[in-house]
């Protein structure tokens, strides 16, 4: 996508106008919930882990939590701890084939500085002078050097990159792939001159919320005060992940379909399952004679994978993890090439706009998976995806939302995963629920938002590194959250679900369970904001993106989606010392019920623990209805 957005106009339209609305009874009326939540918000930024944002976080009394700080990785004033080299990075051995766990030859001396790549404002590509030469190795403050609001470099975050940069758990190679692959070869050959993704040590920067002083000598009052306030009042995970290894793309189709989009028949465009064009086939074996030069791979050089093929590159490598961890079934069918990465869906926008096929186009031909819009639409749960941009001109910088000027337009193809398919896109009514971030504020305005409600922000506000910061994504969450809150019948029976699509390729010290294949990926900020929230609570839980699904279909008693969606996974049984973050029962996720307290009868609150074993049947009756 297009990333040309000056500070001035992206500050401009973070300046939100919060609104207020009536209390009139919402005009959508659907199944009775399982609980008092009526209303689902799910928001979904880019590109930032857990310990990016929340390394430092010190939760309140009587609560735990898993980041740098607690593990002694770092300090309260972001240097390096007691145990920093318990995240130190290592440099990984030549192999003659694709590896997810890679064997080392010796640790960094010192980090290799980090670049600009296309950060806004900034020199193109360089080395970003403004980080010192020599990083000691391991996580550094990046508000140390820079101010919490200023852009910075974008890491790599594809999905072969991705299981190595966490190497079988170790979590010690992200700086080496960022020196050796980056964002891929685009199936070019190994440059006579050598190969430099200009990415430096991007990946191990993170921020601090606590008091700081940066390398000028002036005090600094702590990163992200947004987020920290909405987790010291409402609910986050500590153990929530991104469901694919990898990039935008592939995590927003497992946020609608529990599972991944492959590719598809370009000839009939019935959602057939067919080969790619070769030249869209990952291969990320290393070229003779280099280090980790995968030999296709890329944004233009292959996304594909037939992982049901033990033969194919990189296929056994992954098995391998999962075989190490319990995983027997790598959940692919025979013969699907499923998308890893980032191509674009085959309508752009609106049914009227069908994008080309061909092998130079990248864009994913129709999908004929059922999706979580299917099954809402099934059993009459009402529903709309917003994505902000939708139905903007892109040359038009006139027009405005709610008195909001929308002055970056730049419609996310990839973060809209619901126009990929053909049952949405090839249904009126269907596709009339696919509509922009106006639509949502009328809707909240004139007391129409459906039961579920996914938002992407505006480009520029979603917190993307080069692009966006995390600064103008907690603008607009405060600004929604602030909506929300000004219609007090509306807020006491939502709950809005906050996190980003994936890591972008930073680094976090935590678990991560592999479940099949595709992921699980790092851990990712998640905060639930609701009336109904446990407060100030850190849940340890396992979860990932479907986690969102699941909380879905157990609050109005819906079906799972396919025989292969992640949603029919059990939720996870946790011990409280050895596995307080590893499920016993792996491969298992949870369904978000442990973030809320709900009341009972007689007007009491108790945990979730209670209200899941009175109503554990409903699980069990959905299952039978597919």
């Amino acid at each position: 996508m297009t990333r040309t957005v000056t500070r001035s106009k992206a500050l401009a339209l973070a300046t939100t106008a919060v609104f207020t609305a009536t209390s009139i009874a919402p005009a959508f009326a659907g199944p009775a919930t399982t609980t008092p939540i009526e209303h689902v918000i799910i928001i979904v930024g880019e590109n930032h882990t857990f310990d990016n944002l929340f390394g430092t976080y010190k939760p309140k009394s009587g609560q735990s939590i898993d980041n740098l700080l607690s593990k002694g990785i770092v300090n309260e004033d972001g240097s390096p701890g007691r145990h920093f080299k318990k995240a130190e990075q290592r440099i990984g051995r030549d192999e003659v084939r694709y590896t997810a766990e890679t064997a080392s030859t010796g640790a960094y001396a010192t980090l290799p500085q980090p670049y600009t790549t296309y950060g806004i404002g900034l020199p193109q590509n360089v080395l970003d002078t403004r980080f010192p030469a020599n990083l000691p190795n391991g996580p550094y403050q990046i508000s140390k050097y820079v101010p919490y609001a200023a852009y910075t470099g974008d890491p790599v975050h594809r999905f072969f990159q991705m299981w190595q940069d966490v190497d079988g758990g170790k979590h010690d190679k992200f700086v080496w792939v960022e020196q050796t692959i980056g964002t891929g070869s685009n199936g070019k050959p190994y440059p006579a001159g050598g190969f430099n993704p200009m990415e430096g040590a991007i990946s191990m920067g993170f921020y601090n919320m606590n008091p700081f002083t940066d390398a000028s000598g002036k005090a600094q009052p702590g990163d992200a005060p947004f987020f920290k306030q909405l987790a010291d009042e409402y609910a986050i995970s500590d153990n929530y992940h991104q469901a694919i290894m990898g990039g935008t793309g592939a995590n927003f189709q497992a946020l609608v379909t529990g599972h991944a989009a492959f590719f598809t028949n370009p000839e009939t465009l019935n959602g057939a399952p067919a080969v790619p064009y070769a030249n869209q086939i990952e291969n990320p074996d290393p070229v003779s004679g280099t280090n980790n030069y995968y030999k296709q791979d890329g944004y233009s050089g292959g996304s594909y994978v037939n992982c049901s093929d033990p033969s194919a590159p990189g296929v056994a490598a992954i098995n391998e993890q999962l075989f190490k961890n319990g995983v027997y079934h790598n959940n692919c069918a025979p013969n699907h090439y499923y998308l890893v990465n980032n191509y674009s869906m085959y309508w752009n926008q609106t049914s009227a706009k069908p994008n080309a096929l061909g092998s130079d186009k990248f864009v994913l031909p129709p999908q004929s998976a059922p999706t979580i819009a299917d099954v809402m639409t099934a059993k009459g749960v009402s529903w709309k995806y917003y994505s902000a941009d939708r139905g903007d001109d892109a040359t038009t910088f006139a027009k405005s939302v709610d008195g909001v000027p929308l002055l970056f337009h730049s419609y996310c193809g990839i973060c809209d995963p619901l126009t990929g398919f053909n049952k949405i896109m090839k249904t009126p009514s269907e596709e009339a629920k696919l509509q922009n971030y106006g639509a949502f504020v009328k809707d909240i305005q004139n007391n129409t938002l459906p039961a579920v409600s996914f938002v992407r922000p505006f480009e520029a506000l979603a917190g993307h590194p080069a692009d966006s910061t995390t600064d103008l994504y907690e603008k607009f969450l405060e600004a929604l959250i602030n909506r929300v809150k000004a219609n007090p019948q509306l807020w006491a029976k939502t709950a809005i679900f906050i996190t980003t699509d994936e890591g972008g390729g930073y680094y976090d010290s935590g678990y991560i369970q592999p479940v099949d294949f595709l992921g699980d990926g790092t851990r990712i900020p998640f905060i639930l904001v609701s009336p109904l929230a446990k407060k100030g609570h850190v849940d340890h839980t396992y979860y990932d993106h479907v986690s969102l699904l699941k909380f879905i279909e157990r609050n109005w008693r819906l079906p799972t989606i396919s025989a292969v969606s992640r949603d029919r996974l059990p939720n996870p049984i946790h011990d409280r010392d050895d596995h307080r973050y590893v499920p016993v029962n792996r491969p298992a996720i949870g369904d978000l019920m442990n973030l809320f307290v709900f009341a009972d009868e007689d007007g009491d609150h108790h945990h979730h623990g209670h209200w899941h074993h009175h109503d554990r049947d409903d699980r069990d009756d959905r299952d039978d209805d597919r």
